[in-house]
């Protein structure tokens, strides 16, 4: 039987490569399933996807559906039509989607029009804000998903609340922190490390995306003053989002502190953040890795669908407002940030769980919709 495993952009691949290796592995012990990767095309940047496959170990794509740039209907479309052709001239037995991003709930709903069932891992998840893209991703996912793959107690009550059976939830943990674990001794620092003279825990990492924080230059600009001034003088590692570059070429100035660097490969960029003071994002993903390395992280958002990295971890949640940074930077220089811990099923087994509860669920073994 054929799982099609999808990926489209940076945030899926590191999603993805545990299960692929779990599939590997149950294949090698004579597992009766098999996989097809297929890579969307939505991140077509070499840095955004190539790199991260070779880094992480995962095999060529089977089908790159090749749809680049567009506006969010643009790529949602085009990667509904050229899935549903690939589904019509080589039909597989499951979607199996991961995260929250356009390819996510573009596979999905073609899969289901031509009643091939659909797994998603990272069901459930939550922020309440409408106006991310993520949040409609989930949602519109998560009401046509036959299978769920949970990551927390959370997502599980998420999903419950919204109808979902227990028979079709699996709380299983987190794949992302398969790859961090699997990866850790692994990180290297980046060609730009001694040539900017950093220095373990005397710098901080920052990464801004979201428009709410980089879309309007006055705003824009009065948050990097605002965490200049927080973070005292440290070097301020800043990879730049293709998004966010678009904001800064028009300001007149960066703080003097900052450090602009290039998307980072998944090994440096890990690197960076395991050796940061803290790290200041606007980012779902990030603030997980955090958690799990101990690194203090504030978030510049007014919600999270994350919402262990607060409760368990080391993730706090501070807002869009410049004026909020200030006073939580003091808590961390003055070494009152919370420890943290792990939360429960992040044990670098999540790929493994997955891939034998799908061959229980093909098998008919398992509950279905």
């Amino acid at each position: 039987m054929q799982v099609d495993i999808i990926a489209g952009a940076r945030p899926n691949f590191m999603k993805i490569a545990p299960i692929i290796r779990a599939f590997e592995a149950r294949k090698a012990a004579g597992g009766p399933l098999r996989y097809r990767l297929i890579h969307t095309g939505q991140h077509y940047d070499p840095r955004m996807s190539g790199e991260f496959f070779r880094q992480l170990g995962i095999p060529e794509p089977d089908v790159n559906l090749e749809v680049g740039s567009g506006t969010q209907a643009e790529q949602t479309g085009a990667i509904m039509s050229r899935y549903e052709r690939l589904l019509l001239d080589s039909p597989s037995d499951l979607c199996l989607v991961v995260g929250d991003v356009t390819s996510t709930m573009a596979c999905a709903i073609a899969a289901q029009k031509l009643h091939v069932p659909v797994a998603h891992v990272e069901a459930g998840i939550r922020s309440g804000d409408w106006t991310m893209p993520e949040e409609i991703n989930r949602m519109v996912t998560d009401a046509i998903t036959n299978w769920f793959f949970t990551t927390s107690e959370v997502a599980n009550a998420n999903l419950r609340k919204s109808g979902v059976g227990d028979e079709r939830i699996f709380f299983v943990g987190n794949t992302m922190i398969d790859t961090l674990l699997g990866n850790i001794d692994r990180l290297q620092k980046p060609d730009f490390w001694d040539g900017l003279g950093l220095q373990a825990g005397e710098y901080f990492v920052v990464t801004l995306h979201r428009p709410a924080n980089v879309d309007k230059g006055d705003g824009f600009a009065r948050l990097l003053r605002a965490i200049a001034e927080g973070t005292r003088g440290l070097p301020v590692v800043f990879p730049v989002h293709p998004r966010t570059a678009k904001t800064l070429r028009d300001l007149n100035e960066v703080p003097d502190s900052f450090r602009l660097v290039d998307p980072q490969p998944y090994l440096e960029f890990n690197y960076l953040v395991k050796n940061a003071k803290a790290v200041i994002t606007d980012s779902g993903g990030i603030t997980e890795e955090t958690t799990v390395m101990g690194v203090p992280c504030l978030t510049l958002r007014d919600s999270t669908e994350r919402p262990e990295t607060v409760t368990t971890g080391t993730n706090e949640l501070i807002g869009t407002d410049p004026a909020a940074l200030a006073p939580a930077l003091e808590t961390l220089f003055a070494g009152q940030w919370k420890k943290g811990g792990i939360p429960e099923m992040w044990d670098g087994k999540t790929g493994e769980r997955i891939v034998g509860i799908l061959e229980e669920l093909l098998a008919g073994k398992r509950g279905a919709n």
